[in-house]
């Protein structure tokens, strides 16, 4: 047999070898190996050459195959590798792989390097990019405060590109009036090393004002020296511009522009405080609400804003200055005037206002505006604001009860001003009784003639004193009605009722109560609106309320009356026409009304038993009532003879003290009787 060696220095072969075993080479030369005599004792099986060459025992099996590592046979079959040759390999692989590992980790060094310089020229970039298409100017300083940088936001603060910005700082763009304090924002600055959220009024190189708002911070060297400044700042001129419109709008009339109640009182304080005397006017249209409703108001808010154009102009030349405080009330304030000054004014503003024209359609015109003017003049009428507002306020009130259409300067020991005072006392008194919750119900039962069984009752309103008494209306009811506070109290009334019938398990039963009405309240739809709603939440049957309206109010204003009537009867309402006799006292309207009852007023009953006159106007109104199929209620019984001739004349209900007399609605008995109730009127 040819015996065929490898030499041991044969690096070529060795690195063939290497490379096939590390897979990197298929074209590595072969390597065969013949046996000789002398190699028994230098052998490796083939599991021992794979342990050594790291490689596993399938692979040196297909280089057998492959002739790549070819193995020597034993006479059993079982493959051989060399000794010296297996050595050589792995001492030249192990060399070459250690050579391998270093160069290996210079690479991932490099990479790494190479993923960080990436990272950071991304990471440039990316501030780059923020930083140029930031809608904030970010800007850099020198320690003088010239500009060193800015961003491409200069244009639009400046109105000028960064490069020409160069060199400049913000002073060169103050409005004049904050030079001062910018400087002191730049001595702060240096002072505390850091501001936020200043902001300052720029006008740009095209003349627009410019708001902007300031944070910066200040760069200093290892020696603690000023290097610069860097900082941002935002335009807010938008939200500055908002700002001051809302605070205009907190002081000033939406509709006409004009300061309203909030600077009149700003105005006073500083007026009072100066010492320096002056005139306070208080003024409200007379009638305005005709306007509204008969031309609407649209044409009502084209009038406010007409005359406050007038006012305004024609107190100018006195320095003085219109508030209006309310929807039909105006106010003006004359510094440094006396009481003559004032009262010719107020003469020129009526005047103006008596010749004013609104032209609201063709044909039809607005005119002859007035308005009653109260004037006080301060200190003497008041040297705190609460006390001139309230003696303005009192004169002008007494400007009203002298007829409209005038003036009238504070005078503290006028009758009329006791007059006045007691009407204030009285709004004062009603709105603090809604808002203490002391308006009681008292209720009166009505009886059928026929056989005194109770069918309904009258609800009787009383406001409830600190001494624990209770107030009729009679001593507070014009008051209500001239201040308008009736509706509200009339509302209260329904609430009232409308809990008490529930909270009684009441709600759906044969039982009605008549509840008093103010005209006034009968006239506004809103009310009308607030009761529906009122009704519509709760479990009270329509039919089991009733309204009384008097015979004035209802002649007051037939049209508004008519309609009232047909809309709360469409629902199961009734109506009673209540004092008939005390106003009009026509049977022509009669017919006009489509009401349920007619209740006589209560001086005809009085008087039945004595006077012939009463007894022909009962009984002709009891005559005229069954014919229009309307039931009579006579009212103020107080004696078994009127019941007696009441019956005679066909009166079918009656009420007064002969049968009871008025008691707190929650009373025990009260409630005994309703849940006994059977009304035919039902």
């Amino acid at each position: 047999m040819v015996v065929q060696r490898l030499h041991q220095h044969d690096t070529a072969t060795v690195q063939y070898c290497l490379a096939a075993i590390q897979g990197k080479s298929h074209t590595a030369p072969v390597i065969r190996m013949t046996a000789t005599n002398d190699m028994a004792n230098n052998e490796y099986t083939i599991q021992e050459a794979a342990a050594l060459l790291g490689v596993p025992i399938p692979k040196l099996r297909r280089w057998d195959q492959q002739g790549v590592l070819v193995a020597v046979r034993t006479s059993g079959g079982h493959r051989r590798y060399p000794k010296d040759l297996v050595d050589q390999i792995v001492s030249a692989s192990g060399t070459d792989q250690k050579m391998s590992h270093e160069l290996a980790a210079v690479k991932r060094t490099l990479a790494e390097k190479r993923r960080i310089i990436q990272l950071l020229l991304e990471s440039e970039g990316r501030y780059r990019d923020l930083v140029e298409t930031s809608h904030d100017l970010i800007w850099a300083t020198d320690s003088q405060g010239s500009f060193t940088y800015l961003n491409n936001a200069a244009h639009d603060i400046f109105g000028l590109a960064p490069d020409a910005m160069l060199g400049r700082c913000f002073f060169d763009f103050e409005v004049d009036s904050v030079r001062i304090a910018n400087r002191r924002f730049l001595s702060q600055l240096k002072r505390d090393g850091e501001i936020k959220h200043y902001v300052t009024h720029l006008r740009s190189r095209n003349g627009e004002d410019r708001w902007i708002g300031i944070n910066a911070r200040v760069t200093v060297s290892e020696s603690n020296e000023v290097r610069g400044i860097r900082g941002t700042a935002r335009d807010i001129t938008e939200a500055h511009v908002a700002q001051l419109r809302i605070e205009h709008l907190a002081m000033h009339d939406a509709l006409t522009d004009l300061p309203n109640r909030n600077a009149l009182h700003r105005t006073l304080e500083r007026a009072l405080e100066s010492g320096v005397p002056g005139a306070l006017m208080v003024m409200n249209f007379d009638h305005f609400k005709y306007v509204n409703d008969n031309f609407g108001h649209h044409t009502g808010d084209q009038i406010m804003s007409g005359v406050s154009s007038v006012m305004r102009e024609t107190v100018l030349r006195h320095d003085g200055e219109v508030y209006r405080t309310g929807g039909d009330e105006f106010a003006i304030h004359l510094p440094a005037v006396q009481r003559a000054e004032a009262i010719q004014v107020a003469e020129r503003v009526q005047a103006a206002l008596r010749h004013y024209r609104l032209q609201v359609a063709e044909g039809r015109i607005v005119s002859n505006i007035s308005a009653s003017i109260g004037i006080g003049i301060y200190p003497v009428h008041g040297n705190t604001l609460p006390a001139l507002l309230s003696n303005v306020e009192i004169s002008m009130r007494q400007a009203k009860d002298m007829g409209r259409s005038r003036h009238a300067v504070f005078d503290p020991e006028s009758g009329a001003l006791r007059k006045t005072h007691k009407r204030i006392h009285w709004a004062k008194k009603l709105r603090d009784a809604l808002d203490r919750d002391q308006i009681v119900l008292f209720a009166q039962p009505i009886v059928r003639l026929s056989d005194y069984k109770t069918t309904h009752h009258e609800v009787l309103l009383r406001i409830r004193d600190e001494h624990g008494g209770y107030i009729s209306p009679a001593v507070f009811m014009d008051v209500a009605e001239s201040t308008g506070i009736v509706r509200e109290i009339d509302l209260r009334v329904v609430e009232k009722l409308l809990a008490h019938i529930t909270r009684s398990g009441l709600a759906g039963a044969k039982v009605r109560y008549f509840i008093n009405l103010s005209g006034i309240s009968m006239s506004s739809q809103d009310w009308v609106d607030r009761f529906m709603a009122l009704l519509a939440k709760s479990d009270v049957h329509p039919n089991q309320l009733g309204f009384e309206i008097t015979e004035t109010a209802a002649l007051s204003d037939v049209e508004v009356a008519m309609k009232f009537i047909r809309r709360l009867r469409a629902i199961g309402c009734r109506i009673a026409l209540d004092d008939f006799g005390s106003g009009f006292s026509s049977f022509y309207y009669l017919r006009q009304f489509d009401v349920d009852y007619v209740k006589i007023d209560g001086s005809f009953i009085r008087d039945l038993a004595d006077d012939n006159g009463s007894r022909l106007f009962v009984k002709a109104l009891n005559d005229v009532a069954q014919g229009m199929k309307k039931q009579v209620i006579a009212e103020w019984v107080e004696s078994a003879a009127a019941v007696e001739m009441l019956v005679g004349m066909g009166t079918q209900y009656a009420q007064g003290y002969y049968f009871h007399k008025p008691k707190l609605l929650e009373a025990p008995d009260i409630t005994a009787d309703q849940r006994l109730l059977v009304s035919s009127a039902a």
